[in-house]
């Protein structure tokens, strides 16, 4: 059985975080292991505590996995501080393993969840990742992204690996299309399907994440590994269980149903 390490934040709701992350591993059928980095007191409708993990005890966790584990593939989601951020780089530099770069800035419901001084830190991380995933914000964030600007695009292709930027909503005719862009080299793919209405987001970020490091981790390429990291997020939209109050989590369980056929 392939192994996955996620590097993230708890969410006491379960929707997000390393929750999310290691009910998509299970759901492809990847081992999934965890470094926590932060500890969240929240629900669907915000974050209404944060409570930081001492860098030296993140450290720690991820020796330890590493240390006993032969680990395919990591996904880093949560980091919150300059100081944990400099802790995972320092475990994650040459290691010949994929990483997939999730960097979280703010919640679904709103709530931030990376400190102000820590955006420059994140910037540390890209060159050991296999592929960064930022939403348009981060992406506005890291790189002053802006749907067709040409600087920025060529601030993301000067970047030392590859860019997957989420959530563009195509209006066609008759129907929205949900479109990602991956920036690989000189090279732009899209990626699209169906855009679905609903408010049942929460977690899709980490998901969506998590789902491309586990097919990496199952020996895909990352293409493919982003068309199916998709798709399953498209069927865990499909089948949301409605619950909570705010914008609620996916169903991890029959997205990898509808994918793993």
């Amino acid at each position: 059985m392939r192994v996955a390490l996620t590097i993230a934040g708890s969410d006491s709701s379960g929707g997000a975080g390393i929750q999310a992350d290691l009910k998509t591993f299970e759901a492809f059928g990847v081992f999934g292991t965890s470094a926590l980095t932060v500890l969240t007191a929240q629900n669907t409708t915000g974050v209404a505590e944060i409570a930081e993990v001492s860098p030296s005890f993140v450290k720690a966790q991820i020796e330890e996995v590493l240390k006993d584990f032969d680990v395919s593939a990591i996904k880093i989601g949560m980091l919150y501080s300059r100081e944990i951020i400099e802790v995972v780089k320092e475990a994650i530099t040459g290691l010949e393993i994929p990483i997939v770069l999730d960097p979280v800035f703010i919640s679904k419901a709103g709530s931030p969840l990376l400190k102000e001084d820590a955006v420059e830190a994140m910037k540390g991380l890209f060159k050991d990742a296999t592929v960064i995933t930022p939403n348009q914000y981060e992406a506005r964030a890291l790189f002053g992204y802006a749907f067709g600007d040409s600087p920025s695009l060529e601030k993301i292709f000067e970047t030392p690996t590859s860019v997957l930027i989420k959530n563009h909503i195509l209006e066609m005719e008759d129907r929205k299309i949900s479109i990602d862009q991956l920036f690989s080299g000189r090279q732009k793919r899209v990626f699209q399907t169906p855009y679905l209405e609903t408010t049942n987001l929460h977690g899709t970020g980490c998901s969506y994440s998590s789902a491309i490091a586990a097919n990496l981790a199952l020996g895909h390429s990352l293409e493919v590994s982003i068309q199916i990291a998709k798709e399953f997020i498209n069927a865990a939209l499909l089948e949301a269980p409605q619950i909570g109050n705010g914008p609620g989590p996916i169903n991890h369980k029959a997205g990898g149903a509808k994918v793993m056929r």
